[in-house]
């Protein structure tokens, strides 16, 4: 038999620790929801469905894999927000994390020929988030959405909203209705 004593002041200091270290996670949780592009997400998301929340990841969502690992689910239910743009317009598409965005294919759905990714600056002033965060609702600008319909194979999908350590869950569906989307085969 194994006897541990434990004085009641180590007892006292773990408890100071343990409430430390609570406080430091809810403060840098309440931090990353009371951003600007974070609380725009929120908005659109609580006007949509007031459910649906936001959800803060201790781990980065960054790329669709870092989304997926701190999720524990598949990269494909991960939501990729990516932003092209032509002449004229910026256009999002929404692909599943292990697919990859055919240009081709989206410059005939387009007709338009002149279609490339859109910068860091660009995605930033049309969209209002920064890359690693660019959720495909409370957009700044609004643009047309393209949804890769092999989405629709997963009952939950995660979306960024608005911060690298910020997500949302929905269903196929209802993603299609808060973004106003057209579903379309967008990938290679």
């Amino acid at each position: 038999m194994l006897i541990i004593n434990i004085s009641p002041m180590h007892f006292k200091h773990d408890i100071i620790l343990r409430n430390y270290i609570y406080q430091s996670i809810y403060s840098c949780m309440n931090n990353i929801l009371n951003k600007e592009p974070v609380k725009r997400a929120s908005k659109a998301l609580s006007n949509f469905d007031s459910t649906l929340e936001i959800q803060v990841l201790d781990k980065t969502a960054r790329t669709a894999i870092d989304a997926a690992n701190s999720l524990s689910c598949e990269v494909g239910a991960i939501v990729k927000s990516l932003v092209f743009k032509t002449n004229e317009t910026f256009l999002m598409c929404l692909v599943a994390g292990d697919k990859k965005c055919s240009l081709n294919k989206v410059k005939k759905i387009i007709r338009n020929k002149n279609l490339h990714m859109a910068n860091a600056e660009e995605v930033k002033i049309k969209t209002g988030y920064t890359i690693g965060g660019v959720s495909p609702i409370g957009l700044i600008e609004k643009m047309d959405i393209l949804i890769d319909k092999s989405l629709d194979r997963y009952k939950n999908i995660y979306a960024a909203a608005g911060h690298p350590n910020c997500i949302f869950k929905i269903n196929f569906s209802d993603l299609k209705k808060i973004t106003n989307g057209k579903v379309e085969e967008i990938i290679e």
